[in-house]
C-alpha cells in the first residue's frame, strides 16, 4: 500500500512512456522500486540499444518487464531497417532481444503509405505491440505535413492496426509537430485532431512539465504522455494525482 494512501483518489491514469537514452542495468533496478508502478512503456531513445551489448539489452528490458513494462527500441532503429532493407532482421532481433512492442515512424525518412501499412501488419504478425508516429524529425520537412495529411496519416494508421500513435513533439518539445517555437500546443491541429481522432489512441510527447501540464488539465489525468525523462515519472504521476499545484483541486475525475 502506498504512503498517505487515503488521501489519494481512485484515477484511470493513461499512459506513461518513458524514455531510456542509456540508463545503467543496476540503476533501473533500483530506480523503478520508486516508480515502476507508473511507468507502461519504455522506448530506448534514437539507436541507442544497437550500440550496447546483447546482454545488457537484455537485463534493462527484463528489469522493466518485472514491472510489467513494455519495451520498444526508437523509430530511428526501425528507418535504419528499413533504408538496409532488413526489416524481417530487425524484428526478429527485436523478439530475441525481449523487445515487445516497436515504433514505426518516417521522421527521418519518407516511406509510403503500402509500405507503412505492411510494416504494422508485419510488426503484429510477430505478436509485437505496434505504436506509430506522425511528424518529422526537421522542422522544415515537418512543415510540410499540413493538419489534415496529419489527421488522415493518425487515421491510416489507425485503421492499418497500430495500437497507438504517437504525436511527434520530440525531445527538446518546441517547434515542430504539435508544439511552435516557444513549446506551445498548436490549438488549431489540437483541435482538428480531437475532432477526427479517439484521443484515447493517441500518445503526446510532452518532454515538458508545462505540456504535461497542459494536456492533464484538458483531457484529464488519462491522456498518453510520451518523452517523459526518467527524472520526471515521479512528478508527473503527481500532477496527475493532483498533488502539485499546477493541477491541485483543478481535476475532474
Amino acid at each position: 500500500m502506498k504512503a498517505f494512501n487515503f488521501l489519494l483518489d481512485e484515477i484511470e491514469r493513461g499512459l506513461t512512456v518513458m524514455l531510456d537514452k542509456g540508463l545503467p542495468p543496476k540503476f533501473i533496478e533500483s530506480y523503478l522500486k520508486v516508480c515502476g508502478d507508473y511507468i507502461d512503456f519504455v522506448k530506448f531513445g534514437w539507436g541507442t540499444s544497437a550500440i550496447m551489448n546483447k546482454d545488457v539489452v537484455k537485463e534493462k528490458i527484463s528489469y522493466y518487464n518485472d514491472y510489467n513494462i513494455d519495451v520498444y527500441p526508437g523509430g530511428t532503429l526501425f528507418e535504419c531497417a528499413v533504408l538496409k532493407n532488413k526489416l524481417d532482421q530487425f524484428f526478429e532481433e527485436a523478439l530475441n532481444l525481449g523487445f515487445s512492442a516497436i515504433e514505426i515512424s518516417d521522421g527521418s525518412l519518407d516511406i509510403s503509405l503500402d509500405l507503412r501499412k505492411e510494416a504494422i501488419k508485419k510488426a503484429r504478425s510477430y505478436g509485437l505491440k505496434v505504436l506509430t508516429e506522425v511528424g518529422k524529425k526537421l522542422p522544415e520537412k515537418d512543415k510540410e505535413l499540413n493538419i489534415n495529411k496529419r489527421v488522415e496519416m493518425i487515421k491510416f494508421d489507425l485503421s492499418a492496426g497500430a495500437d497507438y500513435v504517437i504525436i511527434e513533439g520530440r525531445e527538446s518539445g518546441r517547434g515542430i509537430g504539435i508544439y511552435d517555437e516557444k513549446g506551445n500546443v498548436k490549438e488549431d491541429l489540437l483541435k482538428a485532431i480531437e475532432e477526427n481522432v479517439d484521443i484515447n489512441k493517441l500518445i503526446f510527447e510532452a518532454p515538458n512539465k508545462n505540456q504535461q501540464v497542459y494536456f492533464i488539465l484538458r483531457y484529464g489525468p488519462s491522456v498518453n504522455l510520451a518523452n517523459i525523462s526518467y527524472e520526471d515519472v515521479v512528478s508527473l504521476e503527481t500532477l496527475r494525482r493532483g498533488l502539485r499545484g499546477d493541477t491541485f483541486n483543478k481535476l475532474q475525475y
